[in-house]
């Protein structure tokens, strides 16, 4: 019987509010929808009470403007000792305190063992020129840039990887200084005094041998300025110049996912996912039921009791 009166009360606001949605022309005189119509339609329903169709309410997702994340290709097999298990980061200190606001929760996530030393040559090879070659380019969840698994020799890594690495690809790493510069590809690794003045390049050491510091984010990229008595002058992103030894090793190119500043969050979860916590509720943006109104003016009320012959004049 409730389903019926809820019925009742959907067909009649049905009827009342949207007069333009009768199919009239649909229906035949026996109240029945054709046999047309419901091929056409068949989400369609016929009102029980009147003849009218309950068209069905649009479903609107709320991820529906937020564009898909690409698809991630899975490695056959997982690289053992290439990942370990990362706690998630505390924002609190040993006093209980927190000292870093906006840190909590998140997806858990594995710790990819990022070689940022370029030129590590394997046990007992000779510090030449080596080449390797490039097996997967894929996402890494703790950084903004995507890395590279590549392999030479007896051994596998992970590196940065540059705009326009691709599977297949055979990157070059050296440590040879000449007297003319080289022409390098992008995804070669080599000293800043090798490279011809203007390049561009990515994963920067701020000394020999340290390991890449420096221009290491998605979409980034330094110019090699120029050279003087045994340095090497770079502009970083941030259009600062740094002033490094040019035996420095630096990766010739852009740094990968270079979109990654166009990329839509879509809601305050995706945010949560990737263990990000709001800031504070006071700057949250909220609808119309927080916080004072700004209402027209009541009319004016009288309380003089004027008699109905001065009224009337």
């Amino acid at each position: 019987m409730l389903y019926a009166k809820k019925r009742h009360a959907a067909a009649s606001l049905h009827t009342a509010l949207l007069p333009a949605f009768r199919y009239d022309h649909l229906i035949h005189d026996n109240t029945q929808p054709s046999q047309h119509s419901l091929q056409r339609f068949p989400s369609l329903q016929k009102c029980a009470v009147s003849n009218c169709l309950l068209l069905p309410k649009p479903v609107l997702h709320r991820d529906s403007h937020v564009p898909p994340l690409p698809p991630q290709p899975r490695l056959p097999q997982r690289q053992e000792g290439l990942q370990v298990s990362q706690e998630r980061a505390q924002p609190s200190s040993h006093t209980g305190r927190i000292r870093v606001r906006g840190i909590g929760g998140g997806h858990k996530r594995r710790y990819r063992m990022i070689d940022f030393q370029r030129l590590r040559y394997e046990e007992g090879a000779p510090p030449a020129p080596f080449e390797e070659k490039v097996i997967n380019v894929r996402y890494d969840p703790c950084r903004s840039a995507d890395i590279a698994l590549v392999a030479g020799g007896n051994r596998k890594r992970w590196i940065i990887a540059t705009e326009n690495m691709q599977p297949g690809d055979i990157i070059k790493n050296s440590s040879h200084i000449g007297r003319m510069a080289v022409s390098a590809n992008e995804g070669d690794a080599y000293p800043l005094g090798a490279l011809p003045v203007g390049t561009l390049i990515c994963n920067l050491e701020s000394h020999p041998g340290k390991g890449a510091q420096y221009i290491r984010a998605a979409g980034t990229c330094g110019v090699l300025l120029r050279k003087v008595n045994g340095t090497a002058i770079v502009q970083l992103p941030s259009k600062r110049h740094m002033q490094v030894l040019e035996t420095c090793v630096a990766t010739v190119g852009r740094v990968s996912n270079v979109d990654h500043n166009k990329r839509v969050i879509g809601k305050a979860g995706r945010n949560r996912w990737l263990g990000k916590r709001p800031h504070t509720g006071l700057w949250h943006r909220k609808g119309g039921w927080a916080g004072r109104k700004i209402k027209p003016l009541p009319p004016m009320k009288s309380y003089v009791n004027l008699p109905q012959a001065a009224a009337q004049e």
